[in-house]
């Protein structure tokens, strides 16, 4: 089917900018990942957008991933709850001395108790110690309910936004193949 997807670009232009999230009662533990691990980045990829037809990645072969994750400056961290991942995000630094949020987002079974805020937090704080100019995200229609909200909610403002129309199929690809995991918001 065809559907229109409205995607909203984002900056934050002063570290100060900054709204921290409330940490939940019991926080996760960051990890930095700090080799270039294709094999961790399409997991979690495809574990977070599953439901929210993360797909443009979905073709791309090892090299393509390894290209990806292997660029100058690019940095994996993921929140452990328990022993087990709850979210990640990657941060790439670009060369008009802007660090993007490449990726962002929680495994399904996390939405909702608070580690979505924690996460994006210590994501723009991360962001922000690698001493850029500025720190930018995009979101689209098709991320998680709540993203956008998350994302003007720690301190974010929209500069720009642009509809397109895209062929999806139905139902979002979940996390593999079959799976048809949903969050709560989802079901």
């Amino acid at each position: 089917m065809i559907r229109p997807v409205t995607t909203y670009y984002l900056e934050m232009a002063e570290r100060a900018y900054l709204i921290p999230a409330r940490r939940p009662d019991e926080p996760c533990a960051l990890v930095h990942a700090e080799l270039a691990c294709p094999e961790l980045s399409r997991f979690f990829y495809t574990a977070v957008g599953g439901n929210w037809y993360w797909i443009m990645r979905l073709p791309w072969s090892y090299a393509e991933w390894q290209a990806f994750v292997g660029r100058p400056g690019f940095e994996t961290w993921y929140g452990v709850h328990r022993g087990v991942p709850v979210g990640y995000f990657e941060l790439l630094p670009h060369a008009d001395d802007s660090v993007e949020i490449a990726s962002f987002g929680l495994l399904p079974q996390f939405i909702g108790q608070g580690f979505g805020g924690q996460l994006l937090t210590a994501a723009i704080e991360r962001a922000w110690a690698l001493a850029p100019a500025r720190v930018t995200v995009h979101t689209c229609t098709l991320d998680g309910p709540h993203a956008l909200r998350n994302y003007l909610a720690r301190g974010f403002r929209q500069v720009d936004q642009e509809t397109t129309e895209r062929a999806l199929s139905d139902l979002p690809p979940g996390p593999w193949p079959g799976a048809a995991v949903r969050s709560p918001e989802r079901r």
